[in-house]
């Protein structure tokens, strides 16, 4: 006969063990709980963390044609510092969306133009809103404006193929500048169609290289050039203005969207 204490025991270990795995088994459930309060709580403070500057806005002004230029906007370069076009250039970019090498090209444009045909007038603002509205200076369809001047990659606009609101331009490149044998394309940060590239390029640097349209220096000169006219255009005047930019787009739109850019930038440059 077993002895009636040997009977017990095993029955006292296993009411041991059953507390001791319910013990481990609530502290478990209480480990999971805690984490997905803890990640709960995580998620909130990102979401609820700030995303950085708002962006810059522009509100659209419904200017008619002809009737005003855009605000004056300071000429850059003009402070007192050992490279005042850069400093210049990283103080309005924090007030704006134009990153700073974009800025350069702009303003280096305006300054070039202020020299060889100050009757124009032209300014860096009105050069910047028509970056803003072409190619959010150089950075659109994944491409980024790098510290070369140069997209990341080509920026090429679709085959100007005569279909429902858009012109039909045949080939006037052989392909060269927009890979396009049968269609123009618009193409660099300015997008340029290669018939009026080809007419008013200059390049910027003065090294002897042919003008790019995708360098954003060259683009911005040429822009420049073009909406000069040769100095038959004085953009300081509301007839001017307006005469340069609907050659540029012949879009009463596009012009209100240019102009509403170029008098934000420019007020926006002005403050302290």
């Amino acid at each position: 006969m077993v002895p009636p204490s040997s009977l017990q025991e095993p029955a006292r270990r296993n009411r041991t063990g059953n507390v001791a795995g319910r013990i481990v088994l609530v502290l478990l459930l209480l480990v999971v709980v805690a984490a997905g309060a803890w990640g709960l709580g995580a998620l909130n403070r990102r979401e609820a963390a700030p995303l950085g500057p708002p962006p810059f806005l522009v509100p659209i002004q419904e200017v008619e044609p002809g009737a005003a230029a855009p605000g004056s906007a300071a000429s850059p370069g003009t402070t007192e510092t050992a490279n005042p076009l850069s400093d210049w250039a990283t103080r309005v970019a924090s007030k704006t969306d134009i990153p700073v090498r974009a800025l350069h090209a702009y303003a280096s444009a305006d300054l070039t133009m202020q020299r060889e045909a100050p009757a124009c007038r032209i300014s860096w603002a009105t050069l910047a809103g028509i970056g803003r509205i072409e190619s959010h200076h150089g950075n659109i369809n994944g491409a980024r404006l790098q510290e070369n001047g140069m997209p990341s990659r080509p920026i090429i606009g679709i085959p100007l193929d005569g279909k429902p609101g858009v012109k039909a331009i045949q080939d006037t490149d052989g392909g060269r500048l927009d890979g396009d044998t049968t269609w123009d394309r618009a193409v660099g940060p300015m997008q340029f169609i290669p018939g009026t590239w080809n007419r008013w390029a200059k390049r910027a640097a003065g090294d002897g290289l042919p003008a790019d349209p995708q360098n954003i220096d060259d683009a911005a000169l040429t822009a420049a050039r073009y909406l000069c006219g040769g100095g038959a255009r004085d953009l300081g005047t509301g007839s001017g203005w307006w005469a340069a930019v609907l050659a540029y787009n012949n879009s009463v739109e596009y012009g209100q969207n240019v102009f509403s850019g170029a008098d934000a930038y420019a007020r926006a440059s002005a403050q302290q």
